[in-house]
């Protein structure tokens, strides 16, 4: 839990002691961390974020800007998350954190290893990568051999 996620009354970014204190146990608080070095561990279950695209596989709980419709495209379309929308209160975040963790869960890291496999397909022969790489290297070809250097002798 980053720190500055958290606003008290008043506008202080301390998180409360009960909830440090609930969660010492099951969490850890701290400024910032390397998301994929975290999200590496069986252990991990889910990942909340304000739906920024360095951040998409979680419970998304968008602010402004794209993070509204990058958390339609998580939650929606890619099937890899949970859009909180605008509501939130202890109620809504546990019914949300109880499905990303239990519920649902199967349903996401399925979505997840789906989307992994996408990348790695169109870089495989007859995927769309390899083959827009094969296309550019037949233009460079072709262009190169139109337009083949002339050497005046000196």
């Amino acid at each position: 839990m980053r720190p500055d996620s958290v606003v008290g009354e008043g506008g202080e970014g301390q998180a409360p002691e009960e909830l440090l204190a609930g969660t010492r146990e099951r969490g850890y608080k701290v400024c910032w961390a390397p998301k994929e070095e975290v999200l590496k561990y069986q252990t991990i279950s889910g990942f909340w974020t304000h739906s920024g695209w360095n951040s998409t596989l979680e419970m998304c709980w968008s602010n402004f800007a794209d993070q509204m419709m990058n958390s339609r495209l998580v939650s929606e379309v890619w099937k890899l998350g949970i859009d909180m929308k605008d509501r939130c209160d202890r109620v809504i975040i546990e019914k949300m954190i109880r499905d990303l963790m239990g519920e649902r869960k199967v349903e996401f890291m399925k979505s997840a290893t789906e989307m992994a496999d996408l990348p790695r397909a169109s870089v495989n022969q007859g995927g769309s990568s390899y083959c827009s790489l094969d296309r550019l290297i037949d233009a460079i070809r072709r262009r190169s051999l139109q337009q083949a250097p002339t050497c005046e002798l000196l």
